[in-house]
């Protein structure tokens, strides 16, 4: 993939996300990582992570991803969006670089095998945005049969994602909103860019689940919960939902935790809008996959943890019920 496009003598277009900026010589990005030197992006976070974590695959959140497994999970600094209730602003709202730390992407593929992780995530901050890193990563990690995973806003450029089919077995994409001008002037991202995102992971065939952070007062509506619930089924029923409790956190300490009547009420907006699962985070009670269609408990959760799994998996890696033989979308092996 190329990731740039040259104008004329003086300027570059970034083609890493939807925001295509248009650079000068020594400008950065919206991100604040990616630049124009000489007439040739540069990305600057290349080989210096900011954090690198094993985590259970369940906490990125996928829940129909290799259940129970490890995933070496690592990002950089900076991000193309600008989310005032941001989780991870200390490094996502920050352009400054430790180059002093230098993990290479073969370092990386090996401390995955060092500690018998099945995948490697790419996320923390927003991996399009350090995507020549992480695709350097990722296809050393495919060479070695690791899976990889991206945790993303959805602001990927069509480029990215044609180029992302190839290496990327799973997402998890951040639908904040239903509303273009909370997108537009809170966000300072573009709906429409993310929900062509979502459409065009499911044309590719790399699975896909969709996380809803419901902030009290902003997106928590029964319309807008709604849209949000029947867009999703209209892209896949069998698209996991993750509807995500808000805690106060960076710049938004003024709004309380989401109450859990609302979280509820998400829940059942997502069953009616025909989703086949629909699963609650940042709660203290178990998770738990039911069968779509008789209802078996077939994988329980409990802090990120398989407590349960008697899914059943076939020959050719396809999920079943035991009990009813229904097929539960995934990847399962």
């Amino acid at each position: 993939m190329k990731y740039y496009e040259t104008i004329d003598n003086e300027k570059i277009k970034c083609l890493l996300c939807r925001h295509h900026c248009v650079l000068k010589n020594g400008q950065v990005g919206v991100c604040g990582i990616n630049m124009n030197k000489d007439g040739k992006l540069v990305n600057l976070v290349y080989g210096h992570p900011s954090s690198i974590n094993v985590d259970p695959v369940e906490k990125k959140p996928l829940f129909h991803f290799l259940p129970g497994t490890d995933v070496l999970s690592f990002g950089t600094v900076g991000c193309n969006f600008k989310c005032p209730f941001c989780q991870n602003w200390q490094i996502a709202h920050t352009n400054k670089v430790n180059d002093k730390v230098y993990v290479s992407p073969e370092e990386m593929v090996n401390l995955a095998l060092q500690y018998k992780c099945e995948s490697i995530a790419y996320t923390y901050n927003e991996p399009s945005v350090f995507y020549p890193y992480a695709r350097d990563v990722g296809i050393l990690a495919k060479e070695k049969g690791l899976k990889n995973i991206f945790v993303t806003n959805g602001f990927e450029s069509v480029y990215e994602i044609e180029d992302m089919k190839n290496w990327v077995d799973a997402c998890n994409v951040d639908l904040k909103s239903f509303k273009k001008d909370y997108y537009k002037k809170v966000l300072k991202g573009d709906l429409e860019y993310v929900l062509d995102t979502i459409k065009r992971l499911k044309d590719v065939g790399i699975w896909q689940e969709i996380t809803t952070l419901i902030v009290p007062g902003d997106n928590d509506s029964e319309e807008e919960l709604t849209q949000i619930a029947e867009f999703i089924a209209s892209v896949g029923i069998e698209i996991p939902w993750h509807i995500t409790r808000f805690h106060p956190d960076y710049k938004v300490q003024d709004k309380p935790p989401t109450p859990m009547e609302t979280m509820v009420k998400a829940y059942e907006i997502g069953k009616k809008a025909g989703l086949k699962y629909v699963y609650l985070g940042n709660v203290a009670i178990p998770v738990i996959t039911y069968c779509p269609k008789c209802g078996e408990e077939l994988i329980v959760r409990s802090i990120y943890r398989i407590e349960k799994n008697i899914l059943k998996i076939d020959e050719n890696g396809i999920g079943h019920c035991p009990k009813c033989g229904e097929i539960i979308e995934g990847v399962w092996k």
